[in-house]
C-alpha cells in the first residue's frame, strides 16, 4: 500500500451524501463581517477588508465598526445584531478584552464561524487563559467553531477567499498548509509566490483555543482539491484528535510535518532511567512513525517531499539506481543516498550485458552508471530505458552536468518520452544555471521532479523510502493472536489483572506512590512478565533462611517504601555465597542507608537468586510525555544504560507486529537474534513480554513511571531482575490522569448473547489478528449477500484484497468500531457477522453497515448487532445513527423499522434511507 493508491473499499460509499461540516461556512462564506474593521493605512483591520475586496470572493462583506459610518466605501454597522443577512463568517479584529462579549453576540446573532485575529490570551498567562476560557464557553453553547485566537487568518485561494492580513493572496493548487506561526504562513506565502506554488487551503492556526490539527487535517483531507497536506507545529495540543485524523488521512493523503524545537533541550527527564532516555522530541517521532505520517527537517524539504509524493509513485524498495554524465556528483548522490538509508541497486548481469550493447565500452559497469561526459540525449534515453527494467532496482536518478556537448533540453525531451506509466519513482537533477533552465520546465511539466543537486534528489529518494517504509509496515498483519492470556477469556480483564488494581487501589490508603520491589515484580507477575522469585527478610537471620531455601549464590537488595533507587544508597549486594556473606550484606545495607537517608527508609532486604547467565541485559519502561500521555521504551539495559542510550520509543497499545518493530528500532536487536554463533534468543517470548507490559500500562493509568531493569535475554529464557513502579499523587483525580494518545482496545464493548436458535455467539471489536477469520467469513458469504451490503457484485479476490482487509481491521476505537460476532466451531471461533460504525468528522452522527453470513440469517443476529452498534453510539454520544439500504433487502429493512429508525426511499432510488435520532437538539 503506498500513499495515494489506497481508495475507499466500499462501493456503497458512493451512495452516501456528504453531510455538512461545521468548518464549511469558514472555508467557503457566502457572508463575511470583519469586527474592528477599518480603514487606516497600517491598520489589520484594513489589510483585512483589503484582502476580502481585491480578490475573487463574490459574497458579502460587512464591516462592523461603531465609530464609522462606511469602511473602503462599504456600508459599516454598529454591531453584529444591525447586520439585515445571516452570516457564515466573523473575524474579530479587536482587543482581546472585548473578544469575549463578540463571540457571546456571534453566538446570539447565529453566526456560522469565526476567526480571532487578536492576541493577549492564554500566552500572556492566568489573564489572557481566562478570557479564553469565557470565550470557549459562549462558543460550545452556540456549537461555533472558531480558528485562533492570535492568528493569520484563513485563505481558500481556489474559492477566492482570503480571510487573512498578509500581504498577497496565495496562488491556487493542490497542497493544503496549515501554520501554528503567523510568521510562517507569511514567509512561506513570499515562497510559494517565487516558486508558483500553489494551494488548496493556507490556514494559520493560532493558539488552537477551539479549532485543532485534528479538526482541520479531517476537512481537507476530505476535500477533494486537496492532494497533500503540509504542517508546521509548534505544539500538538489534543494529541488524540490529532493522532485519530491523521492516521485516518495518510492512507489516501500524505502528510509532511516540520515541528519547531527540535533542537531545544528535551522535557525535564523524570525520575527513571527511561524518563532520562525520552526526549519529547523522540516520542514526536514515534507518535508519526505510528501513524504514517512524515516529518521534515526544513521548509525546502517540506515542499520538495509535496512535489514528488504528488508526482511520482513512492519506492517499493530503497535501492536507487544514478544515472551520469560525471563521476563526482554521482559519488555526491551515492553517499546522500546511504546516509540517509537508502541503498545502491546492484546491477544484474542481464543489465550489464543490455547497457553494455548500447554505451561505450569506458562507462563505469557499475551503480552509479557513469555513461560519461560525451552522452548525448539518445545514450541517456537508452541507459534509462535499461535501467528502469531492471527488477532490482527501485527508483532512478537522472543526473546531467552541463558540459560542451551536452544538450540539456534535448535530454530532457528524451526523458519526458519515459515517464509515462512508470512504476518506479523517476528524479533528476539537472546541474548549472541558465543553460538547463529550459530542460529543466520541461522535466517539470512531464511531472519529473527537477533537483539543482544530486545530493538533495538522493536523499529525496531515502525519504520517500522511509516513508513509504513505514506506510507498508505499519499495516501488516501480526502473525498470531496478540493476547498472552487465558483463552476462554481472551479479551476482558482476567482475575489476575484484577488483583494488580486492588494492589495500586490499596496503596491510596497508605498515601503511597512508590511500589516496593517485591510489589513490583508482583505485578509484572499478574501480567506473565517472568520474574525472578523475590521473598522479603526483616532480619538478617531471616535473610540467611531463605538464601538457603533459594540457594547460593544470592543477591540482597534494600526493602523500601521511600528509596527509589537502590544502588545510590549502596542498597544492592550481588554474588552472595554463603550465610556470612548474607549477614554481612544485610548489616551494610542497614548501616549504609541509615547514614545515608536515615534509618525510617530501611524496612529489610529482598533475597533473590543470583541468576549468572550468557545473556544480553534488556530495559522495558514507561513514562509520560505532556503531550501523549504514556510511552514505551524498549532497548539495551543495564548500569549503563544511559550512557550507550540504545533505545527505540512507541506509543502504546502494542501488538505482536509493533512489538517487534520497535525492537528493530534498537542496535541489539541484531544480536537478540543470535550472532557470532551464540543462538539466539525467543523473539516470540520477548514480543509477547512487550505486548503484556503494554497491557499493564493502558490498563492501569494511575502508573506513572515503570522501569524494569534490567531484563536478561538469553537462549536459556527471558527473566526480569529488577522492577521499578511510581504511581501518580493520589490527590489526582482518575479523569485528570494522562490520557492515552492512541485509544485502547475497548472491552466494554464486548457483549455474550445468544441467537433464536440458542446458540451462544460473542460480539466483539475486530482486531488486526482478525484476518484470517475475516478471509474465511468472506468465503461464506453469498452473492445476493455481498450485493445487498456493497450494491455491486464484487469478486472474492476483491472483497479479500490488503487495502480492504487494512481499512477493515485496523480500527481506530475513536471514531469506528467494526463489531464481529464469533462463534466457536469445533473448538475454532469462525465469524459470522460484522457490523460497523463510523463516525462522521465534524458532526455527531455515525453510519452503521451490517453483513452476515447466510447460515446465519433469520436468526436474530442481524438485530442483535444493530441493537449493539446503536448502544455503542449513545455511549459515545453520538446523536445520530443512518444507514443506507437496498429496497430489496427486506430483512435490514424490517429491522431498522422494529428498532425505531425513519425510511426515506433516496431520490426515487432503489436505496432507502435508514435515520435514528438517539438525542435531540
Amino acid at each position: 500500500m503506498f500513499p495515494g493508491s489506497y481508495k475507499h473499499t466500499d462501493p456503497s460509499q458512493n451512495y452516501i451524501e456528504r453531510f455538512p461540516h461545521p468548518l464549511d461556512p469558514l472555508f467557503h462564506p457566502k457572508s463575511v463581517a470583519i469586527i474592528g474593521a477599518k480603514d487606516d493605512p497600517g491598520s489589520v483591520g484594513r489589510t483585512i477588508m483589503v484582502n476580502l475586496l481585491s480578490g475573487s470572493f463574490h459574497g458579502s462583506i460587512y464591516p462592523i465598526n461603531p465609530k464609522r459610518n462606511q469602511v473602503l466605501g462599504l456600508k459599516a454597522f454598529p454591531s453584529l445584531s444591525d447586520v439585515p443577512d445571516s452570516i457564515d463568517l466573523a473575524i474579530i479584529v479587536t482587543p482581546a478584552v472585548t473578544v469575549p462579549k463578540i463571540i457571546a453576540e456571534c453566538v446570539e446573532k447565529q453566526v456560522k464561524s469565526a476567526i480571532i485575529i487578536s492576541a493577549g490570551f492564554k500566552e500572556l498567562g492566568e489573564p489572557g487563559q481566562k478570557l479564553e476560557d469565557e470565550i470557549l464557553a459562549y462558543a460550545k453553547r452556540g456549537k461555533l467553531p472558531i480558528i485562533g485566537p492570535n492568528c493569520l487568518g484563513v485563505m481558500n485561494p481556489i474559492y477566492g477567499l482570503n480571510a487573512t492580513f498578509a500581504r498577497g493572496m496565495a496562488l491556487p493548487g493542490n497542497l493544503a498548509f496549515i501554520s501554528q506561526s503567523g510568521a510562517m504562513c507569511t514567509a512561506v506565502l513570499d515562497w510559494s509566490l517565487q516558486k508558483s506554488v500553489g494551494f488548496s487551503a493556507f490556514v494559520s492556526i493560532g493558539s488552537m483555543a477551539d479549532v485543532n490539527w485534528g479538526t482541520l487535517i479531517d476537512y481537507l483531507g476530505s476535500d477533494p482539491n486537496t492532494q497533500s497536506l503540509l504542517l508546521y507545529m509548534e505544539t500538538v495540543g489534543d494529541a488524540r484528535s490529532f493522532l485519530t485524523a491523521a492516521r485516518e488521512v495518510a492512507l489516501e493523503k500524505p502528510i509532511i510535518i516540520i515541528k519547531a524545537g527540535k533542537s531545544q533541550e528535551a522535557a525535564k527527564a523524570a525520575a527513571s532511567h527511561t524518563g532520562s532516555l525520552a526526549g519529547s522530541d523522540d516520542v514526536f517521532d514515534a507518535a508519526l512513525e505510528r501513524i504514517g505520517v512524515l516529518r521534515v527537517d526544513s521548509i525546502g524539504e517540506l515542499f520538495n517531499m509535496a512535489s514528488v509524493l504528488s508526482k511520482q509513485p513512492c519506492p517499493r524498495g530503497p535501492h536507487l539506481t544514478i544515472i551520469t554524465n560525471a563521476g563526482g556528483p554521482g559519488v555526491l548522490a551515492t553517499d546522500a543516498a546511504v546516509f540517509n538509508q537508502g541503498a545502491l541497486t546492484e546491477l544484474s548481469s542481464e543489465t550489464i550485458e543490455k547497457l553494455d550493447q548500447v554505451l561505450p565500452s569506458a562507462w563505469s559497469h557499475s551503480n552509479p552508471v557513469d555513461i560519461l561526459g560525451d552522452a548525448d540525449p539518445q545514450r541517456y534515453a537508452s541507459a534509462v530505458n535499461i535501467l528502469l527494467d531492471d527488477q532490482s532496482s527501485d527508483g532512478i536518478l537522472i543526473v546531467l552536468s552541463p558540459q560542451d556537448m551536452t544538450d540539456p533540453t534535448a535530454t530532457a525531451v528524451s526523458i519526458k518520452q519515459l515517464a509515462k506509466e512508470n512504476s518506479k519513482p523517476l528524479l533528476a537533477s539537472w546541474m548549472g544555471g541558465a543553460s538547463v533552465l529550459e530542460g529543466t520546465h520541461i522535466l517539470s511539466q512531464a511531472k519529473i521532479p527537477v533537483f539543482e543537486y544530486p545530493d538533495d534528489a538522493a536523499k529525496t529518494f531515502a525519504t520517500m523510502w522511509k516513508y513509504s517504509k513505514n506506510l507498508q509496515t505499519l499495516y501488516e498483519f501480526p502473525a498470531a493472536d496478540q493476547t498472552a492470556f487465558n483463552d476462554d477469556e481472551p479479551f476482558m480483564l482476567n482475575e489476575q489483572r484484577r488483583n494488580v488494581h486492588q494492589l495500586i487501589n490499596n496503596l491510596q490508603n497508605e498515601g503511597r506512590t512508590l511500589l516496593t520491589e517485591f510489589e513490583s515484580k508482583e505485578v509484572l507477575e499478574k501480567y506473565h512478565i517472568p520474574v525472578v522469585k523475590t521473598v522479603i527478610a526483616r532480619s538478617s537471620d531471616e535473610a540467611v533462611a531463605m538464601a538457603n531455601q533459594l540457594r547460593f549464590p544470592i543477591v540482597l537488595k534494600l526493602f523500601s517504601e521511600t528509596i527509589t533507587h537502590k544502588t545510590d544508597v549502596g542498597g544492592v549486594k550481588l554474588n552472595l555465597l554463603s550465610n556470612e556473606d548474607v549477614k554481612k550484606a544485610y548489616e551494610e545495607i542497614k548501616k549504609s542507608v541509615s547514614e545515608k537517608v536515615g534509618e525510617e527508609h530501611f524496612g529489610g532486604v529482598t533475597v533473590q537468586k543470583m541468576i549468572k547467565h550468557n545473556g544480553y541485559e534488556l530495559i522495558l519502561g514507561s513514562s509520560t510525555d505532556p503531550q501523549f500521555g504514556p510511552v514505551l521504551l524498549f532497548g539495551m539495559g543495564g548500569q549503563l544504560v544511559e550512557i550507550f542510550k540504545d533505545r527505540a520509543l512507541a506509543i502504546p497499545p502494542l501488538n505482536s507486529h509493533l512489538a517487534r518493530n520497535l525492537m528493530a528500532k534498537t542496535k541489539i536487536y541484531e544480536a537478540l537474534q543470535g550472532v557470532r554463533g551464540r543462538k539466539g534468543v525467543d523473539m516470540a517470548k520477548l514480543e509477547e513480554i512487550l505486548v503484556n507490559f503494554s497491557l499493564l500500562v493502558v490498563e492501569n493509568p494511575r502508573i506513572k513511571e515503570c522501569d524494569i531493569n534490567p531484563i536478561m535475554a538469553s537462549e536459556d529464557g527471558i527473566i526480569a531482575l529488577d522492577a521499578r513502579v511510581v504511581l501518580y499523587d493520589w490527590e489526582i483525580p482518575d479523569e485528570a490522569l494522562p490520557k492515552l494518545a492512541i485509544r485502547p482496545y475497548p472491552h466494554q464493548y464486548i457483549l455474550e448473547t445468544m441467537l433464536k436458535n440458542e446458540r451462544s455467539v460473542t460480539l466483539r471489536p475486530i482486531l488486526p489478528e482478525d484476518k484470517k477469520l475475516m478471509e474465511r467469513f468472506h468465503k461464506e458469504l453469498s452473492e445476493n449477500s455481498v450485493r445487498q451490503r456493497y450494491f455491486e457484485f464484487m469478486t472474492l479476490d476483491e472483497r479479500v484484497a490488503h487495502e480492504r482487509l487494512v481499512r477493515f481491521c485496523f480500527n481506530d476505537y475513536d471514531r469506528e468500531w467494526g463489531i464481529v460476532a464469533e462463534i466457536k466451531e469445533d473448538g475454532h471461533k469462525q465469524m459470522i457477522g460484522l457490523g460497523r460504525l463510523m463516525r462522521v468528522p465534524g458532526v455527531s452522527r455515525a453510519q452503521f453497515k451490517l453483513i452476515i453470513i447466510d447460515a446465519f440469517h433469520h436468526l436474530g443476529l442481524g438485530t442483535q448487532l444493530l441493537k449493539h452498534l446503536i448502544k455503542i453510539a449513545k455511549m459515545e454520544n453520538i446523536d445520530i445513527v443512518d444507514g443506507y439500504i437496498l429496497s430489496e433487502n427486506h430483512g435490514m429493512l424490517k429491522i431498522c423499522e422494529q428498532l425505531g429508525f425513519t425510511m426515506k426511499r433516496e431520490n426515487d432510488s432503489s436505496i432507502i434511507h435508514a435515520k435514528l435520532v438517539l438525542k435531540k437538539d
